[in-house]
């Protein structure tokens, strides 16, 4: 740490005329004392523009001083009891922490580590206690309730409030992390193992400050349809300083300043260290930070130093503390909080002589009470009250904190904090110490016992009070909308049930549209849908729904648009229907997820339809998908121009071949890859009626193609069959002894497999049955659950998966090909009836570009391949001459001696 330099005081040393300078800051100070800042700031910003009119193209800085952005008087009183807040705060570091190191004490010898953060909630006690006590209402009569993104690490400490208020019980306490027996918490925020309690998962870093955002922006967009009244709502969003790294993190906040989202508040942790280590060591994440939402759009409030630097910053005239403040650099503020007061005079206030007199006559614990803003009670009720008030721009709280605050020598201000679970004996009782906890060390001796003041203390009363003025106690979460939404019958439905006129073609995308259409219609449903673009919607069609029911946009439609002069011109509106997110998936999703949560965060149905390049949605954004199923979301996922081989002329990064493995890893995501417009429509209102009817908390993915062709309609009585993954949508009359094959299908690729069964039946004399497969990932977790019931039901009659009913009456080999990789088919394997053989094409390797015809051959997944694999099966089961399998080889020409396609 190296000395301030003396020249730093005075004059700059470039200044030409150092009484010039001074007599612009005598002026400036003039107008801040008689004027106000408001004024001050105002005539700022006019010099600036007159300086820039005049071609001074200098940028001026996104940075303020390292102190307080709310002078101290300006601050707004805190009318709470302080006193109070402040036994409570520790009662809950207290319960938090006995909270993590109980459980980790637990069980040595099945290895006494179940994990846990004390120091993330050490950290954040005083901000979390001023939101709970002051600002954050629950959902109440007149107030749909503020929405609360906790930060993931801190869970110990909401957990132990939640205790202190009668919602937790010692039990589930004792049960930290211990969640099998449906007795334990949660280790982070999750809304599907705790479905009353938390809102949203935020623990995978980044995700809560993008998915919050949309949230935001979607608060607003319910509130200009009129859909709910969302005006006095709040989303507040608690990160670490650390967490602001992840691209997610700060990925969004430029639509949060161009939508003027003055509901959102972000309170960034800034103890200035991460996981490891320091965040900017070298540098100032604070001032990292304010630039970039400054620079943004954002309003930007700093809190960094409490109340005990007031008196200091107020004597330093001559901004030596300040010049101090600013030039030391984050690792050198670790060291100041992992050592003590001495250390701090020597090293901070040492590096220069009039900082040093400034705390002449303060001792070494003087000192070390000069405490960062976070932990300051009062300042961070004034920093909040100003967020909370601040119209017409997004805010963020960039607030200044030690990491493992309270925790001592363990871990306060340590690169170890965020470990820190196994506090010794010795580190428990200092503790102890510190907040003043009525525990003795008898009752130490025996265990860490949890702390909980009678109803009747000050304390208690205090903590429900201040609760029931805010209408409740948070978090919580609900688990279904009280409101009840009829979906359309599948009648409603009937233009893509029906057959397609001779000579007419369309695709399944077609179809989606055109159930789409006719949802929006509907009076009931029609308002709750919500599409959702991420400009690709002349790509699957859907332009007509511009002027049809609009884009959403705050502002309206300020310009005239270049197309108006034709019917489906790009029609912007306050009260539009459509979210149109640009190019960019993430955004998609995160605004997909808030309003496939709205019946539980809005009390409101909504119905999103996000529609994206199957290639950029789980493989893009899996985590939200992820997170979207803790959340227990609910709505359509519809991935376009699916398959490896459809999307002509896109290579190797647009062709998907592996979605619905993806999809398939989520348990409540139901997934489809239909063929026919009348399978799209089927599945589609089946969806609706378990997610809006029944509120099932699932989601759907369907994917979706641009290939144009006949659609056969829909053969009554095969409804259920294609909800459940399978039906036989064209039979066999074989003649006696004639060879039988079944071929399986889905998507583009089961057209050919009917142009398959031509083949064989018209060249090879065998009798093909061709089987439409919706889902074969249905059809897996179909037979897999049957399997456990029959593991664990020894003794009862064994249950049937469906595939083995399906075929089971149906001879001959089955033979699978689909445009996915042979995983997504091998599924069924095991629950082929007996003795049947059972063989799978499909597209492993990377896609590329060109015809779709040569594609399929390449991946060796077209009507020849198909045609062979059956004559395959069959000779090795003595039905036909191996001769023969060899004949079609060399019939269709195919390549025995090309490289396998997965590597090539």
């Amino acid at each position: 740490m190296s000395a301030v330099p003396e020249s730093f005081l005075g004059a700059a040393a470039n200044d030409a005329d150092a009484q010039e300078t001074r007599e612009w800051l005598d002026a400036l100070d003039a107008v801040i004392a008689n004027e106000g800042p408001e004024r001050a700031h105002f005539l700022l910003e006019q010099l600036i523009d007159e300086a820039r009119q005049a071609g001074i193209d200098h940028p001026f800085s996104a940075n303020t001083a390292y102190v307080n952005t709310i002078p101290p008087d300006q601050e707004e009183r805190c009318p709470g009891n302080l006193e109070l807040e402040e036994r409570l705060r520790g009662f809950m570091r207290w319960n938090a922490m006995a909270m993590v190191v109980k459980a980790n004490r637990l069980n040595p010898a099945d290895g006494g580590d179940l994990g846990g953060h004390i120091s993330s909630f050490a950290s954040l006690a005083t901000m979390f206690g001023a939101g709970f006590n002051h600002f954050w209402h629950a959902e109440h009569e007149g107030h749909g309730g503020d929405l609360l993104y906790i930060q993931g690490h801190s869970a110990p400490g909401v957990y132990a409030r939640a205790y202190m208020e009668g919602r937790i019980s010692e039990e589930q306490l004792l049960n930290f992390r211990q969640e099998v027996d449906g007795k334990g918490l949660s280790s982070y925020p999750h809304p599907k193992l705790m479905p009353e309690f938390w809102q949203f998962p935020t623990v995978s870093m980044g995700l809560g400050p993008l998915m919050a955002i949309y949230q935001a922006r979607f608060l607003k967009y319910l509130h200009a349809r009129g859909i709910a009244n969302t005006e006095n709502r709040k989303v507040w969003v608690f990160c670490g300083d650390g967490e602001m790294d992840e691209p997610e993190s700060l990925g969004a906040i430029g639509l949060a300043a161009r939508e003027k989202l003055d509901n959102l508040i972000f309170v960034i942790n800034c103890n200035l260290q991460r996981l490891d280590g320091p965040v900017r060591g070298n540098g100032k994440i604070i001032q990292e930070l304010e630039g970039e939402f400054r620079g943004a759009g954002w309003n930007v409030i700093k809190l960094l130093w409490g109340s005990y630097w007031d008196p200091l910053l107020a004597r330093d005239k001559d901004h030596v503390l300040r010049k101090i403040m600013m030039d030391t650099v984050d690792g050198d503020y670790q060291a100041m909080k992992a050592n003590d007061g001495a250390f701090v005079r020597k090293h901070f206030f040492g590096q220069h002589p009039k900082a040093l007199e400034m705390v002449a006559k303060m001792s070494d614990d003087d000192i070390w009470r000069l405490q960062r803003g976070g932990h300051d009670p009062q300042k961070v009720y004034a920093a909040y009250h100003r967020a909370v008030n601040h119209k017409g721009q997004p805010t963020v709280l960039l607030i200044k904190t030690v990491k493992g605050f309270g925790m001592g020598k363990a871990a306060e201000g340590k690169n170890t904090a965020h470990q820190a679970k196994k506090l010794t004996d010795d580190d428990v009782r200092g503790m102890r110490d510190r907040f003043g906890i009525p525990v003795s060390d008898e009752q130490l001796a025996k265990e860490i016992p949890f702390y909980k003041p009678s109803e009747d203390t000050p304390e208690m009363k205090y903590l429900h009070e201040r609760r029931k003025a805010l209408g409740g106690y948070l978090p919580h979460r609900r688990t279904k909308a009280d409101e009840q939404l009829k979906v359309p019958p599948l009648e409603a439905f009937k233009a893509v049930l029906e057959p397609t006129a001779e000579g007419r073609e369309i695709s399944t995308t077609q179809a989606y549209v055109r159930f789409l259409t006719a949802l929006l219609r509907d009076k009931e449903i029609g308002p709750r849908t919500v599409p959702i673009l991420v400009d690709e919607a002349r790509t699957f069609g859907m332009e007509g729904l511009f002027r049809q029911i609009g884009i959403y946009n705050p502002e309206g439609q300020k310009y005239t648009p270049v197309d108006k002069d034709q019917v489906m011109y790009y029609r912007e509106a306050r009260d539009g229907q459509i979210l149109q997110e640009g190019i960019n998936e993430a955004g998609g999703m995160s605004s997909w997820i808030a309003a496939a949560t709205s019946y539980s965060t809005n009390n409101r149905i909504m119905v999103p339809f996000y529609i994206y390049y199957s290639m950029f949605g789980l493989q893009r954004v899996g985590d939200l998908c992820w997170a979207a199923g803790d959340m227990q979301a609910r709505g359509f996922l519809l991935g376009g121009t699916s398959g490896r081989t459809t999307l002509n002329g896109e290579g190797l990064q647009h062709e998907d071949g592996h979605s619905h493995i993806l999809a398939g890893t989520i348990p409540n995501c139901v997934s489809y890859d239909p063929t026919f417009a009348h399978e799209v429509g089927v599945i589609m209102q089946h969806g609706l009626k378990r997610m809006v009817e029944q509120q099932d908390n699932v989601y759907y993915y369907i994917t979706l193609l641009n290939e144009n062709y006949p659609m056969p309609g829909l053969q009554p009585g095969t409804e259920a069959q294609i909800i459940k993954g399978m039906y036989l949508l064209q039979d066999a009359k074989p003649k006696a002894k004639q060879p039988v094959v079944n071929l399986l299908g889905s998507g583009t690729i089961l057209r050919e497999s009917m142009a398959a069964k031509e083949l064989l039946e018209g060249e090879w004399g065998v009798a093909a049955k061709v089987w439409s497969c919706p889902s074969f990932n249905e059809l897996g977790r179909d037979g897999q659950d049957v399997e456990r019931w029959n593991l664990l039901h020894p003794t009862e009659t064994p249950r049937v998966p469906f595939v083995t009913q399906q075929l089971d009456k149906h001879a001959g080999p089955v033979i699978a090909s689909t445009d996915y990789i042979k995983n997504y088919c091998e599924q069924i394997r095991a629950y082929m009836p007996k003795g049947r053989s059972y063989r799978v094409l499909g597209t492993d390797g990377f896609g590329r570009s060109d015809f779709r015809s040569k594609l399929r051959e390449h991946f060796e997944i077209n009507r020849h391949y198909i045609v062979v694999a059956a004559l395959k099966s069959l000779a090795d089961e003595g039905s036909v001459p191996a001769a023969k399998v060899a004949e079609a080889i060399a019939k269709y020409k195919l390549n025995v001696d090309k490289i396998n396609p997965l590597y090539a």
